[in-house]
């Protein structure tokens, strides 16, 4: 156990949230440090709340020296990829500067560890349909992709110069909710398959929308690794204190290593729900590729982590009694992407 301080930016948000709650958990003192502007102030309940801009070097600075902190938890940014599309210039400012910003703040107040928030869209779209490793070709094909992966670059480079020691964690689907409830995912608007397919069976105008059914998987439709935000969030505890080689810098995939497919999400909400989400198809969008599925054995090697949340229906099912109780956020959005 220790009392060490924690800073979590973007701690105010889904997996934020849940990782100010693996932290106290833990023993660790998390302070939140968000804008509250896709963030909860109700989802703060294990630490202080630092209100700040995550390209804000000088308050990122205080709030580090200020809170005696031994190291940060880096997850604001923006993560929709439709949107990074069409406003690239928004996620290589936030994404990007961001985490400039966070280095620049490490370094002024003397801290050494660093958790950077990843993705599996780093890797872009998969030459096969085997798990992706680490050791995999990185070729993002959209703005929100480029922006982590020049962040990784950006942390792994600063490793190398100033003596920081870092971890990136590239999620596939984050997915679930805090089993106790405390915490959960509320995003405006909702882009994630679970609870959009949650929305569609208990409301039924919002119906979901599911893109492509012609996929060369058994059943037709495309396949992710979900996997439970509990989960990612005891990835993060273990990673702060995880022993790094040389070059100070290591990533690591973070996923169940099994794949679902979007039908078998339905299916799972329909029992969950008792009933049926209404979906209708649409063509499938461009550059979706047919399966990608994480190979955490590195994770697993590395951190000593194992995902708890192995079924697929346990993951859906605690997503649904938070859209039930949920205690904060707005109603799930219109639309609906699958």
């Amino acid at each position: 156990m220790t009392s060490c301080g924690i800073l979590v930016t973007g701690g105010a948000g889904y997996i934020g949230s849940h990782t100010c709650k693996a932290l106290a958990q833990t023993g660790y003192a998390p302070v939140v440090y968000d804008d509250l502007s896709n963030g909860h102030e109700e989802a703060v309940l294990w630490g202080p709340l630092v209100r700040g801009d995550i390209r804000d070097t000088a308050r990122l600075t205080k709030a580090m020296a200020d809170h005696d902190v031994f190291g940060v938890i880096h997850f604001a940014g923006l993560i929709e990829v439709g949107q990074s599309v069409h406003r690239p210039d928004l996620y290589w400012d936030c994404n990007v500067n961001g985490v400039a910003a966070v280095l620049e703040a490490m370094r002024s107040a003397e801290v050494g560890r660093l958790i950077f928030s990843s993705t599996a869209a780093c890797y872009g779209t998969p030459p096969n349909d085997s798990p992706l490793s680490e050791d995999d070709s990185l070729n993002p094909i959209n703005p929100y992709g480029d922006s982590k992966l020049a962040g990784e670059r950006m942390i792994a480079a600063y490793c190398a110069a100033f003596g920081l020691t870092a971890v990136a964690l590239r999620y596939f689907n984050a997915s679930g909710v805090d089993a106790e409830g405390q915490v959960g995912e509320a995003h405006y608007p909702e882009t994630h398959l679970i609870p959009l397919a949650i929305e569609a069976a208990l409301d039924a105008t919002q119906p979901l929308t599911v893109f492509g059914d012609d996929f060369p998987t058994d059943d037709g439709f495309c396949i992710r690794d979900y996997v439970h935000v509990t989960d990612l969030a005891q990835a993060h505890v273990l990673a702060l204190e995880v022993e790094l080689g040389a070059s100070g810098f290591e990533a690591m995939n973070l996923g169940r290593g099994r794949g679902s497919s979007v039908m078998e999400v339905i299916d799972a909400v329909a029992k969950a729900c008792g009933r049926r989400p209404a979906y209708s198809l649409g063509p499938r969008r461009a550059g979706d590729p047919p399966m990608l599925v994480a190979e955490p054995s590195r994770a697993m090697a590395r951190l000593g982590w194992t995902p708890a949340f192995t079924d697929l229906q346990a993951i859906v099912d605690s997503a649904v009694a938070w859209r039930r109780h949920r205690r904060f956020g707005a109603p799930a959005s219109l639309k609906s992407v699958a």
